[in-house]
């Protein structure tokens, strides 16, 4: 599976942002998708995650009331909206795919990355 990430860009603390990601090839909806970001001398981490049906989610605790993952699986899209941004936020957000369709936070099924979009938020 092939991803590409994008809606990232710079936006005001208290703002909001829609990161998007494309999958093409098959079987998307054999994969659990998540979306990971890395700040500046930080390792990355896993900031939301989907079952391949959309029925299980997870949201960091970081992000937790702020933001919401989706899928459609029709469109073969992975959403992550990010309400009340923080400048803690800024980073370059990755999309992932994972083979462990049910199990979305299992960190280490994610094989399959795409390119990043990059988040800024001003204070």
């Amino acid at each position: 599976v092939q991803l590409q990430a994008s809606g990232g860009g710079l936006v005001q603390a208290g703002g909001s942002l829609r990161l998007s990601c494309a999958a093409s090839g098959r079987s998307f909806i054999s994969y659990a998708m998540g979306w990971f970001r890395q700040a500046p001398g930080k390792e990355r981490e896993l900031v939301a995650a989907t079952s391949w049906r959309g029925d299980i989610t997870y949201h960091a605790d970081s992000v937790k009331g702020r933001a919401t993952i989706s899928r459609d699986n029709a469109k073969n899209m992975v959403y992550l909206q990010m309400n009340s941004l923080k400048p803690e936020d800024t980073a370059v957000y990755y999309c992932a795919a994972g083979s462990v369709a049910s199990r979305p936070a299992v960190t280490s099924q994610y094989k399959y990355w795409g390119q990043g979009t990059q988040v800024t938020v001003s204070s």
